[in-house]
């Protein structure tokens, strides 16, 4: 097989996994040194199965690559495929099209947006929202008004490069102390997909930190409320406890203003708690399922998440990444 596709594929596989990003990191390096490489120069490394003369090459990827250069699967790809976790979603993850949160190296993921969108692409998703973090969050580089011009410009660049996915574009903006969004209302007029969430501040006073989300999600720009509470329950981060505020007043304006709830599927997050979960839906809100992914293997946490929507009888309608795109970018709060 393609070496760099072999290389690539093991970075998917860890990346779902959890693996150390350092390692994943190694593989998909070794994928982009290789795939820089002109036909001769790999046919003579090849023959001469001096791989590891090349910078970046170690042991594991060298051998990865030559098992795929003498045309096997590398013993390193099967392993990791056949101990690959089913995090299962049953008819609620058949029914999803699309993923509206995800990250690229833009902001703090790290992979390039067009990896994103092909990954997403192998995985049979119709469309992938891009939604880098917003200029206040520095330390995941968020992206200043400028930036994220030139994203939107790279975006339409890549469009027929990844037909017939569907690239939309998007922002995960802060909420900011006094609910007001962290971006200029004319760029967030533009986008397809605004994820507006808390990244600061998480232990604000209930009163405050509610009237804070209720404006937010009332914004009609807003498309979907993300990782509400800001919980972390287990991870390399730690721990962190939810954010206090008064959850049936922030769904039922979510309710009330068309905003879906996010139900965050990383490993880390599983946002909204349950009981939180069961509340948006009595109350009657949208759900959007998502992967807030920050490197393509992560795509494929859906199944978590959609899992999760299943154990608490939320109906796949009410999932608006379930929906064809033309109904979901009609939808009042999207497009």
């Amino acid at each position: 097989m393609d070496p760099v596709a072999a290389l690539r594929q093991i970075a998917f596989y860890k990346d779902r996994a959890g693996d150390d990003v350092r390692r994943v990191m190694a593989y998909r390096k070794a994928a982009d040194v290789i795939a820089a490489l002109d036909e001769g120069t790999r046919e003579r490394l090849g023959q001469s199965e001096d791989w590891r003369s090349l910078p970046g090459i170690g042991p594991k990827t060298a051998t990865v690559i030559a098992q795929a250069w003498a045309g096997r699967e590398p013993d390193a790809l099967v392993e990791l495929r056949s101990a690959a976790e089913d995090f299962g979603g049953g008819v609620i993850r058949q029914a999803l099209r699309g993923d509206l949160h995800c990250h690229s190296n833009w902001s703090d993921g790290s992979a390039p947006i067009e990896e994103m969108a092909t990954t997403a692409a192998a995985l049979g998703h119709d469309y992938l929202a891009l939604t880098d973090h917003s200029p206040r969050l520095t330390i995941a580089n968020g992206l200043s008004a400028d930036r994220l011009r030139r994203q939107l410009d790279v975006i339409d660049e890549l469009r027929e490069r990844v037909a017939p996915l569907r690239i939309l574009t998007g922002i995960e903006v802060d909420i900011l102390d006094d609910g007001t969004l962290d971006q200029r209302p004319e760029l967030l007029d533009r986008l397809d997909v605004v994820v507006a969430s808390v990244h600061s501040k998480l232990r604000m006073d209930s009163a405050a930190m509610t009237r804070r989300m209720v404006r937010a999600v009332s914004d009609e720009r807003v498309t979907v409320l993300g990782h509400c509470t800001g919980r972390l329950v287990t991870g390399s981060r730690g721990v962190r406890p939810e954010s206090r505020f008064d959850a049936e007043a922030v769904f039922t304006a979510c309710r009330d203003h068309n905003t879906a709830v996010e139900i965050n599927s990383r490993p880390e997050r599983r946002d909204p708690p349950t009981r939180l979960l069961r509340l948006a839906a009595d109350v009657g809100c949208a759900f959007a399922i998502d992967t807030d992914a920050h490197a393509p293997g992560q795509l494929d946490f859906l199944g978590r998440g959609a899992q999760r929507a299943l154990d608490v009888g939320i109906a796949a309608d009410r999932v608006i990444n379930t929906w064809p795109v033309e109904r979901l970018l009609a939808w009042p709060s999207a497009g």
